[in-house]
């Protein structure tokens, strides 16, 4: 064994999830928080395997999710799609061929479809910088602002294979090393060779610029009904410029925006609420004055009666 792997053991961990916010906390050393944006019960799974300047992990997810993101200081994240399309990360629709990309430190936004799968890999900037000096590359400084990037099929390929290699080896503490330096050079092939993603129409910094307003408003008014109205005046757009401007960033209506926002904080608060809160306490709070209607709809999202969530087991 070397002297590496004498020195750090390398860990792997699978977690399942019933709750989305659940599983959006099972993700080593990333603040995240989940919106479920589609209807029905959740279920999540990680895979997660720990290295000494890598994470490792493949996710799961069954519903379509609004997911806000933040990986570890001082380091890098690459993350590859397994399945299809449909993803966007800050309101950048992925497209085929396409792996996301973002810096440590930094929030990011994904919006993901039902039934998705993702492959992360997360490595220190001093690992990648160290590596790259030793094999004289240099490399493209444009994955810090761009958070596509254009990838080769069979190099995507070539990455996703050594990914679930890694995560369902049975030899990864006689080998960790050896993952490691492959992975990185893997890694060192794809940020020196490829390109970023395709050029942003026109209307893509007004769009999202409308949207985020929006968020911004809302998070300080969610005790209260917004409505279309104030939400045209708040960003100086009309009701078509509005619509387009979500379902372009986030594939959502605004309704359905506002809607889902308010069932899922809704939610996160009865997950965490303790005797004697109540719903009716609760719901009313985040602004659902009609409580039969409200129960509908919240067991039209998550499959589960408001009642049921307030009594389940603290996670």
């Amino acid at each position: 064994m070397s002297t590496l792997d004498s020195v750090f053991a390398p860990k792997r961990c699978i977690q399942e999830a019933f709750d989305a916010d659940e599983h959006a906390q099972n993700l080593t050393r990333w603040q995240q928080e989940y919106d479920q944006l589609s209807p029905g019960s959740f279920y999540g799974r990680l895979d997660e395997v720990t290295l000494e300047t890598m994470q490792v992990f493949k996710e799961h997810t069954g519903q379509a999710l609004r997911q806000q993101c933040r990986v570890w200081s001082d380091s890098l994240w690459i993350g590859i799609p397994a399945t299809g399309q449909g993803s966007r990360i800050n309101g950048q629709a992925l497209s085929k061929g396409e792996v996301m990309c973002r810096p440590g430190g930094r929030d990011f936004e994904l919006v993901t479809p039902e039934a998705f799968d993702i492959y992360g890999l997360v490595i220190t900037l001093p690992a990648l910088a160290e590596a790259a000096q030793r094999q004289g590359i240099n490399l493209d400084k444009r994955w810090q602002e761009m958070p596509r990037r254009q990838a080769a099929g069979e190099t995507l390929s070539a990455v996703s294979f050594l990914l679930e290699r890694l995560l369902t080896s049975q030899t990864l503490a006689i080998a960790s090393h050896i993952h490691q330096d492959i992975l990185l050079m893997a890694l060192l092939e794809l940020l020196q060779a490829e390109q970023p993603g395709a050029e942003l129409p026109p209307s893509y910094a007004h769009r999202k610029e409308v949207v985020d307003r929006v968020k911004r408003y809302v998070d300080e008014h969610m005790d209260g009904p917004v409505t279309m109205e104030e939400l045209c005046q708040l960003t100086h757009v009309s009701r078509r410029t509005l619509q387009y401007s979500f379902t372009t960033i986030l594939g959502i209506s605004p309704l359905q925006f506002l809607r889902l926002t308010r069932l899922n904080r809704v939610r996160r608060a009865l997950r965490a609420a303790s005797p004697p809160q109540s719903v009716t306490e609760i719901a009313t709070y985040w602004g659902f004055w009609h409580l039969g209607q409200f129960a509908h709809d919240y067991k039209q999202q998550f499959g589960e009666c408001p009642s049921h969530t307030l009594n389940a087991p603290a996670f």
